[in-house]
C-alpha cells in the first residue's frame, strides 16, 4: 500500500532567506498483508526501498511527540521520519529530507535545540564532503531550512588536514554550541572538535578526546557519535565500522572529553550498530540501534528501545523501555520450578514467537543455566539463552555478551521473542541479541536447563505481545 503527502506550501521566504522543502513525497508504509515472517513490534522499514544502511538518527521529544528518523534509499538517500506519542507505536510521516532538497544524501547525524528552543539536525551530507546543519521550520518537523555546511575556521597554527568531516554530533553547552566530527585516529583523523556561538561561524578547537583507551583496539573508528551527560559523568556512545556499538564514559571539562571507561553493546560481529538517543519528557535517556546482519526482515529493523542510566555506583545499567508493557496481553506465570543438573523442563503453559518472558534463576551455582526459546514440538533445535558463570558470559545463541552476577545475586532474564528475533536483558546490566536462522512458525516452545548442577527458577513470568502495526 503507498500514500502520498499533500503538497506543503509556506508563504513566501523565511526570514533568514532559507529555503524550506515543498515536494510531494511517498510516506512508508506498512503493507495491509505483511509476509508472515516480518517482524511484528520492532520498528522496521516496510518500504518503498530498502533500509541498508538504516540507522536511526535525529531524534527528539517534541511538541508531545516523539521523532525518530532513519536512513533509506529510494531515489537516493534520505531519512525517514516516525513520530510517536510512546516509542512503541510509530506513524510515518512525509519524506522531506531527500537529495532533491539538500542536494545531497542523507547520513548519518543526531538531533538537537537551539538556543531559541528549535528542533535542529546536524549529519553528514553524503558526497557533499560536509557535515551539514538544518533547523525545523515547523512543529511537526516536517518543514526544515535549507541545509548548509558546518564550514569552522582554522588558525593558522593549527593542523586543519585532521579534519574527517564525517560522522557528526552537536549540543548546546550553555551559551556555546559544540559540534563533533567523527573520526579514525589510525588514519590520521581522529574526532574533532568545533565550537559557534550563533550555528554559522564555527571555530575548529582540535581533538575531542584527550586520549583513547587501552581496550580500545587498533583502526577502530569513532563513527555515528552521540555525546550526553548521563549521572555523574558523559558517554560517547557511538560505533566503530568493524565491531559495532560501543561506548566510553568520562569527564567533559575544558573543551575535552577524557574517557575513564569504554564498554560494548555488541560481540561476535557488529548486530548492534549506529546508535541514536533522546531525554523523554520525564527525563530518561532512550537509545535505539540499527540491527544489521542478522537474518531477520524486512530491512531497516531498529532495536527495541532501551533505557539508559548511570547510577551512583558507576555501572551502566540498559533495561527495555518500560512502555513495551503496553503491548502485553494473555499474562501466565510458573513458579518454584526445579530442575536438575543436565536436564531439561519444558514449559507446559508457555510458548510463542511474539512474546516476553521474565525468569529469575536462585543464586544459580550450576556451570551453566538458562533457558532454550523456540524449540520445535520435541523441545529440541532451540534457541539458547544461557548464563555461564565460569566465563562470565550471557550467551544469546552465538553471542557471547560479557556479564558476571554478584555473590549471592539471584539472575533475572528478559526475553523478548519476535518471530526468529531474540532480544535479552539481564538484571539490567547487560542486553544481548541474536536470531535464529529462518522463521518456522511451528517453533514456538520454551523450556529451562541447567548443567553440571540442580538450578531453582523462583518465577517465570509470560506475556504474549501485541503487533505494534493496525490489522497485524
Amino acid at each position: 500500500m503507498k500514500q502520498i503527502a499533500k503538497t506543503m506550501t509556506v508563504a513566501g521566504l523565511l526570514a533568514s532567506g532559507w529555503m524550506v522543502c515543498a515536494e510531494e513525497v511517498e510516506i512508508p508504509a506498512m503493507p495491509a498483508n505483511p509476509p508472515p515472517h516480518w517482524l511484528t513490534y520492532h520498528l522496521v522499514h516496510p518500504g518503498p526501498g530498502g533500509a541498508f544502511p538504516g540507522d536511526p538518527n535525529c531524534a527528539f521529544f517534541w511538541k508531545g511527540n516523539y521523532h525518530l528518523h532513519y536512513i533509506y534509499e529510494y531515489k537516493g538517500v534520505n531519512f525517514a521520519h516516525v513520530s510517536s506519542d510512546d516509542m512503541v507505536h510509530w506513524k510515518w510521516q512525509p519524506t522531506t529530507l531527500t537529495p532533491k532538497f539538500t542536494g545531497h544524501g542523507m547520513f548519518s547525524g543526531t538531533g538537537f535545540f537551539t538556543k531559541e528552543g528549535k528542533p535542529a539536525i546536524i549529519y553528514h551530507g553524503w558526497r557533499s564532503g560536509r557535515n551539514q546543519i538544518a533547523i525545523a521550520q515547523d512543529d511537526n518537523l516536517e518543514t526544515w531550512s535549507k541545509p548548509y555546511p558546518l564550514e569552522p575556521k582554522v588558525r593558522p597554527d593549527q593542523d586543519g588536514s585532521k579534519i574527517a568531516n564525517w560522522d557528526p554530533d552537536a549540543w548546546l553547552d550553555g551559551d556555546s554550541y559544540y559540534a563533533l566530527s567523527g573520526g579514525n585516529p589510525g588514519s590520521g583523523k581522529p574526532p574533532t572538535l568545533f565550537k559557534s556561538a550563533d550555528l554559522k561561524n564555527w571555530e575548529y578547537l582540535g581533538l575531542f578526546l584527550d586520549h583513547d583507551m587501552p581496550d580500545v583496539k587498533k583502526g577502530e573508528d569513532v563513527s555515528c557519535p552521540n555525546f550526553f551527560k548521563i549521572g555523574d559523568k558523559y558517554m560517547l556512545l557511538c560505533i566503530s565500522h568493524n565491531l559495532g556499538c560501543r561506548y566510553y564514559l568520562g569527564e567533559w571539562k575544558n573543551e575535552k572529553f577524557s574517557p575513564d571507561f569504554h564498554g560494548r553493546m555488541t560481540w561476535n560481529g557488529k548486530n548492534f550498530f549506529a546508535p541514536e538517543s533522546l531525554l523523554t519528557k520525564d527525563g530518561r535517556r532512550v537509545m535505539w540501534a540499527w540491527l544489521i546482519d542478522l537474518p531477520i526482515e524486512p530491512s531497516g529493523v531498529q532495536s527495541l528501545p532501551r533505557e539508559l542510566s548511570l547510577p551512583k555506583d558507576g555501572v551502566l545499567r540498559i533495561k527495555p523501555l518500560k512502555e513495551l508493557e503496553s503491548l502485553r496481553y494473555d499474562a501466565k506465570q510458573e513458579e518454584d520450578i526445579a530442575v536438575k543438573g543436565d536436564a531439561a523442563y519444558t514449559l507446559k503453559e508457555i510458548s510463542g514467537n511474539a512474546l516476553e518472558l521474565e525468569v529469575t534463576f536462585k543464586t544459580p551455582m550450576a556451570k551453566e543455566c538458562g533457558l532454550d526459546v523456540l524449540c520445535d514440538r520435541n523441545g529440541a533445535n532451540g534457541l539458547r539463552v544461557a548464563y555461564i558463570p565460569e566465563r562470565k558470559t550471557l550467551m544469546v545463541g552465538n553471542v557471547d555478551a560479557l556479564f558476571e552476577l554478584k555473590p549471592g545475586e539471584d539472575l533475572t532474564l528478559r526475553v523478548f521473542i519476535d518471530k526468529n528475533l531474540v532480544e535479552v536483558f539481564a538484571n539490567d546490566r547487560q542486553a544481548a541479541l541474536a536470531a535464529r536462522r529462518g522463521y518456522a512458525p511451528e517453533n514456538i516452545g520454551v523450556r529451562l536447563f541447567s548443567r553440571g548442577g540442580d538450578v531453582e527458577v523462583k518465577q517465570v513470568r509470560s506475556w504474549r505481545m501485541k503487533s505494534i502495526y493496525a490489522g497485524q
